[in-house]
């Protein structure tokens, strides 16, 4: 009896021995899931669009403005009645993949559901485990969409998903190297790159999805700013992409536009390790001819000039008294902080509108762990005309080794009149 008791004692004990170890690995793997998750987060950039500065995270609401109409985002909480508390991990993935809701609305393409098709099964469960329990619930309602007729049809994208997308999951790119391939996957699916740097049909899908063609990252347009080619980026070392990803600065340029808030929430989060596959994946993409080469005596001739202070045009007056002082006669600025105007692609896209928009309202670099200085340079809207903008734009898209179309002042009429309260 004594035996058969002690027997009982030691096995009871082993049991729970068992059951407690069991759930410490649980609670293991689970705890590690919600910090995979939360990282693949940063790389799917789902916090620059479902939040709002000073809202808590994820609860939705940015305005989104598209061709379509106003789109607001939602709120992915896992609060029950107006988040996502209610999915199952099939649900989340065909939202996230598919762009089909429980109900079997469907999403508007605002939410790059193209993109995130690639997106591996491993990664869909961690990111479902990191909303459902690394996320916190709000319970806040987001603004509704409310577009125009016929595009608040939104059983029409059914007919859209149709013709425009793929399930076929990620396709690595024989004989490329791991690095390369694992940065294939980071652009072509979390990272939604060919989002904006793909350009678009007059149906408003992307002309491709994956690095088999040529027009995949081949630049762009997005809100009226040229976009540029990501394909083998030739002005850019692969340490440059890495410096511009990770601190929204190099040697040659400083973020501004749309990819401020990209490099706030998203790369500037990235590994190290990602960082340097995406740069060489782009640099294996190829597909552009290299810059044009540089010409010091066309660069001179233009610091000779502004130095020398003599028969200026209006254009070159008002960049010696508003610009100089940070870009220099000789449109280099200053490496890693004032951005190069020689060359830059900002300054010779086929459209001036990123760079009136930027004189009118001016730019400020994001802070980041590795650049947590906040550099800022100021907006000139109300210091200059539209004529005098569309003078000194002129000039920089025309001195150095700049050879872009003029500025008139009707283009900056155009963009002032858009600029967004407080810019």
């Amino acid at each position: 009896m004594k035996l058969f008791t002690l027997k009982n004692f030691i096995f009871g004990n082993l049991l729970a021995l068992a059951a407690g170890f069991s759930a410490g690995v649980q609670a293991d793997d689970s705890a590690q899931l919600i910090k995979q998750g939360e990282y693949l987060s940063r790389l799917g950039d789902c916090m620059a669009c479902h939040s709002l500065p000073g809202k808590p995270a994820y609860a939705g609401g940015l305005a989104i403005e598209s061709n379509l109409g106003t789109i607001y985002s939602t709120n992915i909480t896992p609060d029950k009645k107006y988040g996502i508390g209610n999915y199952s991990e099939q649900q989340f993935s065909d939202a996230v993949r598919k762009g089909i809701l429980p109900d079997g609305s469907r999403l508007y393409p605002a939410m790059p559901y193209p993109d995130y098709a690639k997106i591996s099964d491993d990664d869909m469960h961690a990111l479902y485990v990191y909303f459902m329990q690394g996320v916190k619930p709000v319970a806040d309602a987001a603004p509704e969409t409310k577009l125009s007729f016929p595009f608040n049809q939104r059983w029409g994208m059914r007919f859209w998903n149709w013709a425009f997308t793929s399930d076929k999951p990620f396709q690595p790119i024989g004989g490329a190297s791991a690095e390369i391939n694992r940065g294939a996957y980071i652009v072509e699916s979390l990272g939604h790159c060919g989002s904006c740097h793909t350009p678009r049909r007059i149906t408003m899908n992307e002309k491709s999805l994956d690095s088999s063609e040529d027009a995949f990252l081949a630049g762009g347009e997005l809100n009226g700013w040229s976009v540029p080619t990501l394909r083998g980026m030739p002005h850019w070392s692969e340490q440059e992409i890495v410096d511009y990803l990770q601190t929204g600065r190099n040697d040659k340029a400083a973020v501004g536009g749309e990819m401020t808030s990209v490099v706030e929430h998203s790369s500037s989060h990235m590994s190290d390790a990602d960082l340097k596959a995406i740069a060489a994946y782009l640099k294996f993409l190829g597909g552009n001819p290299g810059l044009h080469a540089a010409d010091p005596q066309a660069v001179e001739k233009t610091a000779a000039k502004l130095t020398a202070a003599k028969n200026l045009t209006e254009g070159e007056r008002l960049y010696i008294d508003n610009c100089n002082a940070c870009h220099f006669v000789n449109g280099k600025g200053a490496p890693g902080v004032f951005p190069e105007l020689d060359q830059a692609s900002i300054v010779n896209a086929e459209s001036p509108v990123g760079l009136i928009h930027t004189i009118l309202a001016g730019a400020q670099q994001p802070s980041t762990a590795k650049a947590p200085s906040t550099l800022a340079m100021p907006g000139f809207a109300a210091r200059l005309s539209d004529e005098e903008v569309a003078k000194l734009a002129t000039f920089i898209r025309q001195g150095w080794n700049n050879h872009a179309s003029a500025v008139t002042s009707d283009q900056v009429k155009d963009v002032r009149k858009n600029l967004k309260h407080g810019e």
